[in-house]
């Protein structure tokens, strides 16, 4: 290797000694409530298929009708050659489904980000950030040039704070807020940080990830779950979590999308969202739509899931959802502990810095509908015996 790459070398050694490098798990076969690793079955534990989506027949029968009519790809980007009336489908039904004007689909959550911040806010104007936002968010706001001022999480009279010393400055201002903070589980004050930003004269954004298929009713996410439709300038969405596909989305007043479509850099400059994701995606709406069942389900086992890991002992921090940080501190600690479940035969990986802060490394536990009460017992049986083993929880418990 030549000199000038040998900080690879030295970087990738720091990671390993540090105990933050990603060994990554490779699954063989459908995801779902059980899955096969390296040909064993685990119980899997750390998806965002939160609905049961990603190997549901429906979606999957969907994907071979849609595919035996519009192939599998659309050619090119959405401007040139690329839109199919399928995407124009999807957007209609999505702005129904999160009750707004409109909506446009992107190729990934991610890419929603920064298809919707850089036209709203450029060089000279002011990102007010939750100081725990997702790396997209963070990816996003950067690209735009614009000021980033960062709130106190979840705190509204820190955002309050924030925007009043900027009072003056002729600019444009925008909030952002994750609507369900992925890693900790929290809800956002939404209606406190609306009331905030409207006080001061600023659009709000929230991305809403962790909020649809899991807020509001039948999962249409936290502007729904605390009734702020028309409220919110900005809805950024994801179809790869509980949606069970992939995909991401941009929802608004017309007008707006109008604009960002005009605008977002992914939507003149990468291809358009595939055939199968479009089929798989519509098919989980109408799900949606016509049931609340598996949200309500998702619940029941998160409750469950939360109440015995809660009574064995482990600190399960404030998780306001089904999402389950065990916090375990370090991230060496963490990764004996990740590694200790999958010989049980549970697949839970380890979150470390610099996804969370240093010293809170955890085991981010994620149930599904898709879990029964016997594979959730499972999980709690094999909890309780590395915790005890580990010295985390009491064995006298």
């Amino acid at each position: 290797m030549t000199i000038k790459k040998t900080f690879i070398t030295e970087e990738l050694d720091r990671l390993k000694r540090e105990g933050l490098y990603t060994n990554i798990p490779v699954i063989a076969g459908p995801q779902g409530a059980w899955v096969e690793i390296e040909g064993k079955k685990y119980l899997s534990c750390c998806s965002n298929n939160y609905l049961g989506f990603c190997n549901d027949p429906a979606l999957i029968e969907a994907v071979k009708k849609y595919v035996d009519k519009w192939g599998v790809g659309p050619g090119a980007v959405r401007t040139i050659a690329g839109t199919l009336d399928l995407h124009l489908e999807l957007e209609k039904k999505l702005a129904e489904f999160k009750g707004t004007e409109a909506a446009m689909v992107v190729q990934s959550g991610f890419c929603a980000n920064l298809a919707a911040i850089p036209p709203l806010v450029s060089k000279g104007d002011l990102i007010f950030s939750d100081e725990l936002n997702h790396a997209s968010i963070i990816d996003g706001c950067r690209l735009s040039r614009a000021e980033i001022v960062r709130f106190k999480h979840a705190d509204p009279e820190n955002l309050d704070a924030q925007l009043a010393k900027y009072d003056n400055v002729n600019c444009h201002k925008l909030v952002i807020s994750d609507g369900v903070f992925s890693m900790d589980g929290d809800i956002a004050p939404l209606p406190a940080l609306v009331e905030v930003a409207e006080k001061h004269g600023a659009m709000i954004m929230v991305d809403d990830a962790h909020g649809e298929g899991v807020l509001g009713r039948g999962g249409r996410g936290i502007v729904d779950h605390f009734n702020l439709h028309g409220r919110v300038d900005v809805e950024v969405g994801t179809l790869s979590k509980a949606f069970g596909v992939v995909g991401g989305f941009v929802a608004g007043d017309a007008e707006l999308v109008d604009y960002i479509r005009q605008k977002a850099r992914p939507n003149l400059f990468s291809s358009a969202m595939t055939v199968p994701d479009i089929g798989a995606n519509l098919a989980a709406l109408e799900e949606l739509s016509r049931s609340e069942d598996r949200v309500k389900r998702l619940w029941e086992n998160g409750r469950y899931l939360k109440k015995g890991l809660k009574d064995m002992g482990f600190n399960i921090g404030h998780s306001e959802t089904p999402i389950t940080p065990v916090i375990i501190g370090e991230a060496t600690e963490a990764k004996k502990f990740s590694a200790r479940l999958f010989e049980e035969g549970v697949f839970a990986g380890a979150i470390t810095f610099p996804t969370v802060p240093m010293g809170t490394a955890r085991i981010r536990v994620m149930v599904s509908a898709a879990h029964t009460k016997e594979d959730l017992n499972f999980a709690l049986q094999k909890f309780q015996l590395v915790g005890e083993e580990m010295k985390i929880i009491s064995s006298s418990r």
